[in-house]
Order: C-alpha cells, then sequence, then structure tokens
C-alpha cells in the first residue's frame, strides 16, 4: 500500500521518534510536523515504522 497522506493529531509529546525514523518525512520542534511537499509513497515503509513505533499513537495515514 503507498501512503498518499500522513498527519499529526493532537496529544505529540515531542519525543522524537517519528524524526529519527524518517527525518525525510517528520521534524521535531515544539512538537512533530509533518514537512511539505514530500513524495509519501516513497518513505512509506518509514512512515509506517513511525506511527507503529509513536508512544502516544498521533501519526496518522492512508
Amino acid at each position: 500500500m503507498n501512503i498518499t497522506k500522513v498527519w499529526m493529531e493532537e496529544g505529540c509529546i515531542a519525543c522524537g521518534d517519528c524524526e529519527n525514523i524518517c527525518p525525510e518525512v517528520f521534524r521535531v520542534e515544539d512538537i512533530a510536523y509533518v514537512n511539505d511537499g514530500v513524495n509519501f509513497a516513497e518513505f512509506s515503509d518509514k512512515i509506517k515504522e513511525a506511527a507503529d513505533d509513536c508512544p502516544v499513537e498521533v501519526i496518522k495515514y492512508k
């Protein structure tokens, strides 16, 4: 499955796991953000890993 959309729900604790796993898609400042202009399909496996590893389960994708 190729991912076409990624977003963060409220509740991010800025732990940095997502950015460590996939810095091409995620950046952490006060909270985590999804970078603009990314071809999510290229990073589908890493996005899924970041979502699975998120301790507060706020990374969503489709």
